[in-house]
């Protein structure tokens, strides 16, 4: 079967202006007294600016939403971190949401000397190796620090950022740089831009052994990552010299312990300078007005010389290095190989490449290994860094068979790969799926940003050019390029990583140390915060939806439509929605899987998949509890053919029953590995809690079961689902006359539907005693979650109550539960809290909270937890905050596109035939403390809730779980139900 691409498809590209070499070119304009670079035909209208002191600054401006995208980018990492001070760049990070000494303090001026000390100490701390004398330091540096934090008043930063509508606020560290994180309304550029201008100028370490902990809860989580270990000893192999593979993010356990405040702040200093760095924004914005207040408000910055890190070229590798892995997850293997720098044509070529291995579809590992059942799970990829890249295979093994035998099938791809044993037309059809990704990529701001930083960081975006033009060189390599490459880059030159089932005997933990809680001091307000919430900040009017006028309802013969018209591009995308899943068929799961392998008597599965893919289109059947959906998208031009074609394979799917056996013992080997993943069993735990020993997450069929199924049992599923009620719902290009007129010829539906089966129902549990329920997991951490149901039906009028109340205690940075857990006790790094509401009207409310700590904090962990869940602090500032939140978050959210239909969707399955935010958004005005305390009171407090612990029963007490409740240790068979 060809990959040809149809006339459109070519003639579609074009238009895009992605598909001529010269549609990219950098020009210079000025405006607004300001000179910048742009390039020709760019679909983010990136403005590219370099002001006086050095700093870059990009504007890509997106009107389509009252809301902005922000990134400020430091073009350091782990890379550039001291070899006697890993993690570093990291802890600086985590410390620049301390504040300044403008802002996170109370009284700069009597703090100042105590951190001065605690400073010190670390120093002491780090140059002493006695144990008895170190344990005496770090309890000084524990009373001062405890001292020092009468003044500081934490989290403000994060208060600030809700106070002007930020809901995203976070940071990650990489290895060649450092990003910080935000978005906001529109409106709020002032007290933005003076917000971050301060957090930059002179950020002031406080709170630092709190957070330091946070970070030793990092490092533990990584080191119960099966995957994070993997990676790290690839990095290693791959990179014997560079820093890629001798320093890790988060750094050496030895480190980790002997931190340096002077270092960090040197680090700062050498580093985060503006020659440096990168701010872009996308969103609703004018450039002209938006460069001049981001010039005023950096301008005190001051360009630095800068030296980053300058590596030595690694040696070629000349061997296969085998590495093995041990740990409770499944077991896996993987491939890696050395790539070359950013931008660089190799680069070029093994990005390409790993496309042609693995997309989901047509890749050879796709169409030769998952299609044809020879592995259980295959896949590819590139990672780009600034000096190397890693291309990787991996793949899991089936049942029985072994990694030695998995390794074999992935060599036997590129094996193919340098016979060039594909067809030619796939490379056209993968850039042809590339352009048509960016369409997607290129409409949310918050991807326009992330690349733009990723360039600056790659390169200083001085290649934005070429990497947009990827697209178009991929396009001009030809099968033999890739063949010759191949034959030139892969030989036995590679590390496999064996991912072995087993205990690692070499993980060590790193020891929590005596933290006294300190004081957040949350109702306190700095004089910067006064400042700054007195700023005029225009209103923004909230904009809801009118279901009569935003979205269309019709017939297509005895088939509900709901339609909104896509006005800004070519795309579509089409969905037949039914109200039942697995609940209502058993079978449905596997019917749905079992597609994925037919063929009919016109096409093979590989065909079906090669059809799809080159018209760049894409269907799916999922399914679900209660429901199921077929999905199609892509080029509308290409609608008429890629329904004719689900609705064909529908239609005609013919049995396999080798691809049925297989897939029977591929289900049966997930099962196995579903029960070595601590998130599944950690949710399969929480749902028992919910529902009690029979629950949905183990109403499951029995491996003797899933044997017996028969593929005239699922084609019969197959055929005849379209039988069932479904709503038809588009987003795409035409009209509604047009698109019933379209779908009507195509879609064939009955003269009657066939009545639903019934739906097996699960009781919510009702407890009247506190209850344990642990199950056993080899990990340094434990994981707690708590579950208490609060009945039902929906109620529209709780929904402001619940919003919140959410905000306030249990979500983000600001929340009660994370500003006292973590905050001040250092007791988990993740901690929350939410009351969730049902998703349909005769549902049940949930109240959950949770955390992830040190095992042997678990005690002082839940014991905090439950003081929070019966007594809600009073803390007016964050309850201001977060009201002001809520309202504002409501106010700036403009639902468009396809959320139009599933807003409508989601409000009827509740009940309510309009826009269910105006009730929400008129009941938050009237809200004070007090009806959250009630609601708290009534609804969280004092319940008898059940606790649900994942955890080693090596690092934690049965006594300790005693207290909360009598425990009941699960086995897998009762959370799995197999």
């Amino acid at each position: 079967m060809s990959y040809r691409l149809t006339v459109f498809s070519i003639v579609f590209l074009m238009h895009t202006g992605l598909m001529a070499q010269s549609a990219f070119q950098w020009k210079s304009s000025v405006s607004g007294g300001y000179t910048y670079k742009y390039l020709t035909n760019d679909p983010t209208k990136s403005r590219f600016y370099t002001l006086k002191n050095g700093l870059t600054v990009v504007l890509s401006q997106n009107a389509q939403n009252p809301v902005i995208e922000f990134r400020l980018a430091v073009r350091a990492g782990s890379n550039t971190d001291p070899k006697t001070a890993t993690g570093l760049a990291h802890y600086l990070e985590h410390l620049l949401f301390k504040g300044t000494d403008k802002f996170g303090t109370l009284d700069y001026d009597k703090e100042k000397p105590l951190l001065d000390e605690i400073e010190s100490l670390y120093e002491q701390y780090r140059g002493t190796v006695d144990p008895v004398k170190r344990k005496e330091i770090y309890a000084k540096i524990d009373k001062i620090s405890n001292e020092a934090s009468n003044y500081a008043i934490a989290n403000e930063y994060d208060r600030m950022m809700k106070s002007i509508g930020g809901k995203t606020t976070n940071a990650h560290t990489l290895y060649e740089g450092t990003e910080y994180n935000e978005d906001f309304p529109s409106n709020a550029v002032d007290q933005f831009l003076a917000l971050q201008a301060e957090r930059f100028r002179n950020p002031v370490f406080r709170l630092f052994h709190t957070e330091l902990e946070a970070v030793y809860e990092e490092k533990n989580s990584l080191l119960d990552d099966d995957y994070s270990k993997v990676g790290e000893k690839v990095l290693a192999a791959l990179f014997p010299t560079h820093n890629y593979g001798q320093q890790t993010v988060i750094g050496t356990i030895a480190h980790l312990k002997n931190p340096s405040l002077i270092a960090i702040r040197d680090y700062y200093n050498k580093y985060y300078v503006p020659n440096n760095m990168v701010i872009a924004f996308a969103g609703d914005f004018n450039p002209d007005e938006m460069i001049r207040k981001v010039d005023r408000a950096f301008a005190y910055m001051k360009a630095k010389p800068i030296r980053l890190y300058q590596p030595a070229p690694e040696k070629p590798l000349t061997a296969v290095q085998k590495i093995d892995v041990y740990g409770p997850g499944a077991e896996n293997i993987s491939i890696s190989y050395r790539g070359y720098a950013q931008n660089t044509r190799e680069s070029l070529f093994l990005k390409l490449i790993a496309s042609m291995l693995s997309n989901g579809k047509t890749g050879l590992l796709d169409i030769n290994l998952n299609q044809q059942q020879k592995v259980q799970t295959s896949g590819s990829s590139y990672q780009q860094m600034k000096d190397y890249g890693v291309f990787n295979l991996n793949a899991g093994p089936k049942q029985g068979q072994s990694l030695e035998e998995t390794q074999r099938l992935l060599l036997e791809q590129i094996d193919q790969l340098k016979r060039g044993n594909f067809d030619a037309n796939l490379i056209p059809a993968i850039v042809a799926n590339d352009k048509l990704n960016s369409l997607y990529e290129f409409g949310d701001n918050g991807m326009r940003v992330n690349k733009i930083v990723t360039e600056f960081i790659l390169n200083r975006g001085l290649n934005w050019d070429k990497t947009l033009n990827m697209p178009q060189a991929m396009g001009k390599i030809t099968k033999g390029q890739i063949v010759e490459f191949a034959n030139k880059f892969f030989k036995e030159n590679y590390v496999v990583t064996y991912k072995h089932l087993g205990e690692d005997k070499e993980t060590i933990k790193v020891e929590k140390p005596i933290i006294t809680p300190i004081h957040t001091n949350p109702s306190a307000v700095s004089a910067f915060a006064k400042k700054l919430y007195a700023m005029p900040l225009k209103p923004i009017a909230p904009r809801f939806l009118d279901y009569k006028k935003d979205l269309n309802l019709a017939k297509v013969g005895i088939a509900d439509v709901v339609t909104v018209q896509n006005e800004e591009n070519s795309l579509f995308s089409l969905s037949y929605k039914f109200d039942i899943g697995s609940r209502n068929l058993k079978l449905l799961p596997y019917a749905a899987q079992y597609l994925n392998f037919l063929s009919t008597d016109k096409y093979s599965s590989e065909e079906i998949k090669r059809q799809f893919y080159q018209i760049a289109c894409d269907y799916s059947f999922s399914v679900e509890n209660e429901t199921a959906s077929i999905f199609i998208s892509g080029l509308q031009e290409n609608f008429d053919k890629a329904v004719n074609l689900v609705e064909y394979i529908l239609a005609n799917c013919k049995a396999n029953e080798q691809a049925l056996a297989e897939l029977k013992n591929d289900v049966i080997k997930e099962r196995e590995n579903n029960k070595l993943s601590k998130e599944n069993i950690f949710r399969g735990i929480s749902i028992y809690a919910q529902y009690g020993p029979n629950n949905p997450f183990n109403d499951n069929l029995s491996n003797e079961e899933i044997q017996k199924i028969s593929s005239a049992e699922l084609l019969s599923i197959l055929h005849n689902f379209n039988q069932y009620r479904h709503t038809i719902t588009y987003y795409g290009p035409k009209p509604l006359a047009g698109f019933t007129t379209d779908i009507g010829k195509l879609h064939h539906l009955p003269n009657q539907f066939t009545a639903d089966p019934p739906a097996k129902k699960f009781t919510y549990t009702i407890a009247d005693k506190a209850q344990v329920y642990f199950a056993p997991y080899d990990m340094l951490q434990a994981d707690v979650c708590w579950v208490h149901n609060n009945g039902g039906p929906y109620d529209p009028t709780q929904a402001a109550k619940i919003n919140l109340f959410n905000s306030y205690f249990g979500q983000g940075m600001s929340s009660v539960v994370f500003q006292t857990i973590r905050g001040s006790k250092a007791l988990a790094y993740s901690t929350g809290a939410l009351y969730s509401s049902p998703k349909k009207k005769a549902k049940s409310y949930t109240m959950f909270a949770f955390l992830t700590c040190q095992a042997d904090k678990m005690g002082d962990a839940i014991n905090s937890m439950n003081e929070l869940l019966n007594n809600l602090p009073e803390e007016g500032h964050t309850f201001e905050l977060a009201k002001a939140n809520a309202l504002n978050e409501i106010a700036t959210n403009r639902i468009s596109k396809e959320g139009i239909i599933q807003a409508y969707l989601k409000d009827m399955q509740l009940g309510i035939n309009y826009d269910s935010r105006i009730d929400e958004y008129a009941g938050l005005k009237d809200l004070t403390f007090s009806s959250i305390k009630a609601f708290h009171e009534q609804k969280v407090a004092n319940k008898p809730y059940y606790y649900c612990v994942v955890a080693s029963e090596k690092n934690v007490k049965m006594e300790e779980m005693q207290k909360a409740g009598p425990v009941i240790t699960l086995s897998l068979k009762q959370i799995f139900g197999y």
